[in-house]
């Protein structure tokens, strides 16, 4: 008769096909965190005074644990992120996580109906009597300290991690190229997020990236976190003095809701891109994008596949860059601009963000950080800016081995970041008004990112 082996002989005889298990060997394990970002009645949105909130803003992330020291990543409901305010947000994370601000990535979703943080540009309004307007820092530090406090939870509340997932699902009817060119290979027109203008919207979808791309840690058959990446500009509409996450953070709510699984969501490279194809600014047009984002979310989820991971998967590379700064950027006409109490509020905000990145630049002792996540065979890049779709495009072109997202608005202080062909093309995003740095950007960055992929 025929033995049939115990399930304890099985399991011994898998410990041994398996190879030696450290005592030692760190697991890997993730941690969660979130709060909320939304800001209180009268302080300033990216445009006008907040009213009211229509649905709270989210500050969320993971903290990696495992592989050397840990890694943080944050994506947060609010326009943009830059200078002082992405290095000091990063700090306090990595203060609270026990690492170093180089191992903390932070990113803003890019929504209009949000607030913005600069702490330095905020600071030289305040020397000149600007105050309240665009920037309230109070209230960005309160949201850091409470960012800081959920990290620190998470590093101490953890869940191992025994399986990697990634997925894509392609997202139809959202994305399309903003910049529509005429037969002289120039912008013939802008396509904004909201565009009525039925020429316009009718133009070729352009160049963009269509596919949503998931990354999913889990414990055995159980989702831990899940981290999504699509590049688009995310209004629908704006203006409404109602904090709101629009229709990307209502689809990633939804999918959230849904799977019962903590969604952070990452906008791509989405500088050049908006809805405008399929958006004339309806507010019915904000559910129905939210609902195309989170059918395709629910595509790259049911499109995952699961592959063993360990702590030794994990690895985390940045590069330092000095980007080339715009040369319309001059001291002397901004700083004038700056101290004339007579001007527009708009023309000296733009006057203090430009001249900060100027000096910035020229000083030389505060390069942007490119990053890299490795986890095993996915890559995420963490760029900075509005960045244009090409480079999310070229990064995947690099390495068509691997599985690469990118997560983009980071340190928001270059503005727009274009191709160098773009800068000759005219249009908005490569303009003096949106872009603070030149056209050899893209080498730059171009350098920097093939170098992180090589590694």
């Amino acid at each position: 008769m025929k033995r049939i082996p115990s399930p304890a002989w099985l399991m011994l005889l898998s410990l041994f096909l398996s190879g030696p298990v450290s005592a030692d060997e760190p697991s890997l394990r993730v941690g969660r965190f979130s709060v909320d970002a939304s800001p209180p009645v009268g302080s300033p949105l990216a445009y006008d005074p907040t009213i009211g909130v229509q649905t709270p803003l989210s500050c969320s992330g993971i903290v990696l644990l495992g592989s050397g020291e840990p890694i943080v990543l944050c994506a947060i409901d609010w326009i943009g992120v830059g200078n002082d305010g992405n290095r000091e947000f990063r700090r306090a994370l990595a203060k609270a996580a026990g690492t170093t601000p180089d191992r903390v990535a932070v990113h803003s979703l890019h929504q209009h109906d949000a607030p913005a943080c600069d702490f330095t540009a905020a600071q030289l309004l305040a020397q000149h009597g600007v105050t309240k307007v665009r920037y309230d820092s109070h209230f960005a530090q309160q949201v850091i300290e409470r960012a800081a406090k959920a990290v620190a939870e998470a590093t101490a509340d953890t869940t191992s991690v025994t399986h990697l997932g990634v997925g894509e699902g392609e997202i139809e009817k959202v994305a399309s190229n903003r910049r529509v060119l005429g037969e002289d290979g120039k912008v013939k027109y802008v396509r904004y997020s909201a565009t009525r203008n039925p020429v316009i919207r009718d133009a070729p979808v352009g160049t963009i990236d269509p596919m949503l791309k998931m990354i999913s840690f889990w414990n055995g058959e159980s989702a831990v976190a899940v981290l999504t990446y699509y590049a688009t500009h995310p209004q629908s509409y704006y203006r409404t003095g109602l904090a709101n996450p629009d229709f990307p953070g209502m689809a990633r709510n939804a999918r959230q809701a849904e799977t019962g699984v903590p969604h952070i969501h990452f906008n791509g490279a989405g500088g050049n891109i908006g809805a405008g194809k399929w958006n004339d600014g309806s507010k019915e047009n904000r559910q129905v994008l939210a609902d195309r984002v989170a059918a395709g979310m629910k595509k790259a989820w049911e499109a995952t596949k699961r592959t063993p991971i360990a702590a030794a998967d994990i690895g985390w590379e940045t590069e330092s860059v000095q980007l080339p700064v715009g040369k319309h950027l001059q001291a002397e006409p901004l700083q004038k601009i700056l101290e004339d109490t007579s001007a527009a509020g708009p023309a000296r905000q733009a006057a203090a963000r430009n001249l900060v990145w100027l000096r910035r630049c020229e000083a030389g002792d505060w390069p942007i950080e490119i990053a890299c996540l490795r986890i095993g065979k996915a890559r995420v890049l963490h760029m900075p800016g509005e960045l244009f779709v090409e480079y999310q495009l070229a990064a995947q072109k690099q390495r068509p081995d691997l599985f690469v997202a990118m997560a983009a608005y980071g340190d928001y202080a270059p503005g727009y970041i274009g191709t160098e062909i773009a800068y000759g093309q005219g249009g908005y995003e490569t303009s003096e008004r949106a872009s603070r740095v030149a056209p050899q950007v893209e080498g730059v960055l171009t350098g920097a990112v093939n170098r992180l992929l090589a590694e």
